[in-house]
């Protein structure tokens, strides 16, 4: 498969979003719900809410983020 250079940074916050989403999500429904007969329809409605917000947020806050780093002075 090939992507276009141009598409990286998206392509990596998708499927960054996709992966953490998945796994904060099982975990989260696991601990809440128990694992149990509707366990998976459950966590894979979740996984979609947090996606809905994984997506963006990961896509937008590296950008506020580093302008912020940029004001920060470590020693």
């Amino acid at each position: 498969m090939k992507i276009k250079k141009k598409y990286e940074y998206i392509t990596f916050t998708l499927l960054m979003a996709l992966g953490m989403s998945c796994i904060i999500s099982f975990f989260t429904s696991l601990f809440h719900i128990g694992f149990d007969v509707s366990f998976t329809g459950k966590w894979l409605a979740a996984w979609r809410n947090s996606f809905l917000i994984a997506f963006p947020a990961a896509y937008f806050l590296p950008k506020g983020i580093r302008k912020l780093l940029l004001k920060v002075k470590f020693v």
